[in-house]
């Protein structure tokens, strides 16, 4: 019998998604040593030693800003994520973020946590105050949504149905999240027309080079005054300084994130949380779910499913014999796996090769069993970056 798989958990993953690794095949634990795959939420990767066992590493979240995904390029290791998982978490947060600038509800839980007095002086002074937190209704204001995947669809829709004019704006979107998104929501050519048109804006984009202060100095001067900035993204999206400044300025009235910074904590018209987008239960087992699934395909059948360094590559097996290449995207790579095959006296019976940027993955099943050698060889190839044997079990 087969030595069991290890995973290696790097947080606590919620117990759902771990009881998807059969005990009698998968050894799981935060004490494994040489771990064929790691689990991981919040636990920055980027100076661990990560052994050299490591195949692939699962996200149960969407962002991996904590994993070193191009030092895994180099190993021709996947990085997985659950994309979606926590999506209806976020989207009740938002919708939440709404309600409560639209109410001036932050502004309004201080007023009464400082009042002093019997309940007549209570009364008296909550009825002289109130005045001053009166508020706006959503329907028939404009929520700009910037990045209109699953969350910023969802959200759209959701705003929709509060009454709400939805403009969208994401140059990226994909043709499964095309198709989902409310046919009410108006097509925005750039942010820029987003920050000029909407009441409240909300951004639902991951952090990249391209992303990292996507609202600056420059794009927060384009919002109209009174207007309210979401942030429910990632802390690096939006440029603190350049949020005080429109505070200031008052073109933008609150300013609500999941991500507090020493600047902001404390300013009246900032509301900031302690980062709980996907803090649910529901979101935690979903995201657990979806990537020891992809985790555990991937370990015994080399399929990778919403890797964010691999092209997606699923191929139902068709033989008890299969390898899995990972390796640099560069010209004849199939052509020297399938002569390597030949030679080997080996029948490809099914082959699938897909490629993502700089990386590049094939599936091979064959016929017959494959021998040491040929993993070697196929190894020793210029390119290769790993070479993994997957017979049935």
């Amino acid at each position: 019998m087969a030595e069991p798989r290890k995973i290696l958990t790097l947080n606590a993953i919620a117990a759902v998604g771990l009881q998807r690794f059969p005990k009698d095949r998968y050894s799981v634990g935060g004490d494994i040593a040489a771990p064929d795959a790691i689990l991981v939420r919040s636990h920055d990767m980027h100076k661990m030693d990560i052994p050299a066992s490591v195949k692939a590493i699962g996200r149960a979240g969407a962002g991996t800003n904590n994993i070193p995904v191009e030092k895994m390029n180099r190993r021709g290791a996947p990085v997985f994520n659950a994309p979606g998982a926590n999506a209806n978490a976020v989207k009740e947060l938002v919708i939440a973020a709404l309600l409560i600038s639209a109410r001036n509800l932050m502004p309004a839980v201080r007023f009464v946590d400082a009042l002093t007095g019997d309940d007549h002086a209570l009364h008296k002074l909550v009825e002289d105050g109130k005045k001053q937190f009166a508020g706006i209704e959503l329907p028939g204001r404009t929520l700009g949504v910037i990045g209109l995947g699953k969350i910023g669809s969802l959200v759209a829709d959701a705003a929709i149905k509060l009454g709400m004019d939805v403009l969208g704006y994401d140059p990226e979107i994909t043709v499964d999240a095309a198709w989902s998104l409310p046919a009410q929501v108006r097509k925005a050519h750039s942010i820029e027309e987003v920050l000029k048109a909407a009441d409240f804006v909300t951004l639902h984009v991951p952090l990249v080079n391209a992303t990292r202060n996507l609202i600056n100095a420059q794009r927060a001067h384009l919002l109209h005054k009174g207007a309210v900035l979401l942030n429910f993204s990632r802390d690096g999206i939006v440029d603190n300084a350049a949020v005080l400044e429109a505070l200031a300025a008052k073109r933008l009235r609150v300013y609500v994130c999941d991500f507090p910074a020493q600047q902001l904590i404390g300013h009246p018209q900032v509301v900031a949380l302690p980062h709980l987008g996907a803090s649910t239960r529901e979101a935690e087992d979903n995201c657990a779910v979806m990537v020891a699934d992809q985790v555990r395909d991937f370990l015994e059948h080399g399929t990778i499913r919403n890797a964010v360094n691999f092209a997606d590559a699923v191929m139902p097996r068709e033989s008890d014999f299969r390898v899995a290449i990972a390796n640099a995207n560069v010209p004849n790579m199939v052509g020297q796996i399938s002569t390597a095959m030949a030679r080997a006296g080996l029948n490809i019976h099914n082959m699938l090769n897909k490629s993502r940027g700089e990386m590049a993955y094939t599936l091979v099943d064959v016929d017959s069993a494959v021998p040491d050698a040929l993993i070697a060889e196929l190894s020793a190839i210029g390119g290769v970056l790993a070479v993994r044997y997957l017979p049935a079990n």
